[in-house]
């Protein structure tokens, strides 16, 4: 199996012995308390899974400002995005054992205890510089620099033991894995050459036949569906939703044991290209050989160009930084010439009025009013499933 990303093993940060989480949560009670932003409490989730590894806690400064001009930390590990805590907090200090709490769950419980190593201010000049690497851009309506320029300007780094993986396993029982548990998942099928897709929308025939088309030419065993599980931006559809859409067109459409529909708790970034590199690292610790990079992947509003998010592994990652591989994919759509499914640029003789397009503001008008798409762009069991939620938010 695919090796984890920087080291042999993968190191998730969850104490997964439970003697030893009912010890530490009962000296949790004990300790000062940090209330959590979303972000620092889905990184914390993430460090958990061991999605992030080997990272084992959250950055410093230092580490997080190399991050974001050079995609690595000062002593060298290739990383994409900062992983910080960064806080509006100012009474924590550093040397002190802290208790993590969820902002995310009723009561706010002990997500994880840190042993804050430093506490220090971040400028906003910094913070701004650190949202234009990262994002691409310092404008506040895209909605990742908007998340991430109001978190605060104190940031609080050092090592965390994780001790339990916040709404994600209990709202999401059966969807959310962590990545310890989707490659045993992986080697008990047997599978080697493994495809994940991306996904935080519910899949229509496009994205259905985008995954067949990268397993059969990459002679893959298998493809995991890994979809978001975390915060979205306003009018995206909810996880449970995308979940049951998704699940609906495996069981229907693909053979037993080729398609593993999973999920990770991370709220989304929208940070197009960086994001894309993210998605391959903790791809990569999950067991995963080839990650699918569409067109626009990870993307919001015209940000950035359409195949930006592939063109940063050819021209900004190093060859030797991970070992999953990209397929690299443009955008799929029905042809009305052929009959079927295609990639767009694998069709040189169409013009657009040969595709079945449609706009995302088109198919929610036809699902608001009980209308399935056609069966070239939605399968009707997913369809069904979308009219239903739409019908209900109009109730």
């Amino acid at each position: 199996m695919i090796k984890p990303h920087g080291s042999d093993v993968l190191l998730p940060l969850y104490v997964a012995d439970s003697d030893t989480r009912a010890q530490l949560l009962a000296e949790a009670e004990g300790l000062p308390s940090l209330l959590l932003n979303s972000a620092a409490a889905a990184n914390a989730v993430m460090l958990g899974a061991g999605y992030f590894n080997p990272l084992q806690g959250y950055m410093n400064l230092a580490d997080a400002l190399s991050v974001a001009k050079d995609m690595r930390t000062c002593d060298g590990l290739f990383w994409p995005v900062p992983v910080i805590n960064l806080t509006q907090d100012k009474s924590i200090s550093a040397g002190s054992r802290i208790a993590l709490r969820d902002p995310n769950v009723d009561g706010h419980p002990v997500l994880a205890i840190m042993d804050v190593t430093a506490t220090e201010s971040v400028t906003d000049e910094q913070i701004g510089v650190m949202a234009e690497q990262i994002f691409g851009t310092g404008d506040a309506s895209h909605p990742g620099v908007a998340t991430f320029t109001q978190l605060g300007n104190h940031l609080l780094s050092g090592s965390i033991q994780v001790l339990n993986f916040s709404y994600f396993s209990e709202e999401f029982a059966g969807t959310f894995q962590t990545a310890v548990e989707i490659r045993a998942d992986i080697e008990q099928r047997g599978w080697h050459k493994v495809v994940a897709f991306q996904t935080r929308n519910p899949m229509h025939l496009a994205h259905e036949e985008l995954c067949r088309m990268a397993m059969e030419r990459l002679e893959a065993d298998g493809c995991i569906v890994h979809m978001l599980l975390g915060k979205l931006k306003a009018g995206d559809i909810p996880a449970d939703v995308r979940d049951a859409c998704i699940r609906k067109m495996v069981d229907v459409y693909f053979p037993p044991n080729s398609v593993m529909v999973s999920g990770y708790g991370f709220d989304m970034l929208y940070a197009g290209p960086r994001e894309a590199v993210l998605h391959a690292v903790f791809r990569q610790n999950m067991g995963a050989t080839h990650l699918i990079v569409g067109r626009d992947h990870a993307g919001v509003g015209d940000y950035y160009g359409p195949f930006e998010a592939q063109t940063i592994f050819t021209e900004s990652v190093p060859e030797d930084a991970l070992e999953i591989e990209i397929f690299s994919a443009d955008h799929t759509a029905w042809s009305k010439k052929l009959n079927k499914v295609v990639m767009m640029r694998e069709a040189p003789d169409h013009d657009k009025d040969d595709f079945v397009l449609l706009s995302g503001t088109k198919v929610r008008e036809l699902l608001s009013d009980g209308i399935a798409p056609p069966p070239e762009f939605s399968r009707p069991e997913v369809a069904e499933i979308l009219m239903a939620y739409y019908q209900s938010e109009i109730a």
